[in-house]
Formats: structure tokens, sequence, C-alpha cells
């Protein structure tokens, strides 16, 4: 059971996950390169600002996956690594090339959305309903 998350993107999709997992009793934090967007997501109630005292259980890395991926594999950030970016022939390769440990990092993408972007366009309820969700 995922108890502790660290989000990284709050854009749209990341935010969603934010929201839909502290829903469900989990401890997110949250971080991106932009301020704003990251203070946005925690006041809708995604997660929080502060970094994680041990490592968690998920991490979901936005468009520099495979640097990212790497960075947070060498600090220790979590179990296994997940990410939700549009495209995948780069972050896979980056992430395989790069990360010191390829086994932990699943690549995906939920295959849904909406007509606006970022955080304060996100709904815990995303992908309520939608098929294979």
């Amino acid at each position: 059971m995922i108890r502790t998350m660290a989000i990284v993107g709050t854009g749209l999709i990341g935010t969603f996950v934010g929201l839909a997992a502290a829903r469900r009793g989990v401890s997110v934090h949250l971080r991106d390169t932009d301020v704003a967007a990251a203070r946005a997501a925690a006041a809708v109630g995604a997660g929080v600002l502060e970094h994680p005292e041990e490592p968690v259980d998920l991490a979901v890395p936005p468009s520099h996956v495979g640097t990212i991926v790497a960075q947070d594999q060498r600090r220790g950030l979590a179990r296994s690594y997940r990410d939700v970016a549009s495209v995948k022939a780069g972050p896979v390769a980056g992430a395989s090339r790069h990360a010191p440990g390829p086994a932990s990092y699943i690549s995906g993408h939920p295959l849904a959305g909406r007509e606006r972007s970022g955080p304060l366009a996100a709904r815990a309820g995303l992908l309520t309903g939608r098929h294979g969700c």
C-alpha cells in the first residue's frame, strides 16, 4: 500500500494524481521548478511542499524524466518511479541510459486530460469512469 508519494511536476496530471492520492490518505509531497504551480497545487489540496523525511513509495516525474529519475534514484527519493509524460521514447531512453536502477522505473500515461492545463484545472476524479482506469 502506498503511504507516501512525491510528485515532481504539478501540472494538470501531477496535481490530479496528488488530489486523488491525498483523498485516499496518502501523504503527498510536491515539487516543481515552477514554484507558483507547486503552491497552487498545494493550495487546492494536492499535497505539501515539504521534502519527505524518508524515501517515498512512489515518485511521479514530468518531462525531464530520464534526468530526474536518475537524480532522484541517486538521492534515494523513492522505492519506485512512475512517469506520466505524454511522450515515451525520450523518457524511457533517458531513464534506461542514466538511472542507476531502471528496474524501479515504470513509464506510462493515463491517456486522459482536459481542455485546460495546470494545477487549477485538476480534479481528483479526472479519470473516474474512464476506460481502463
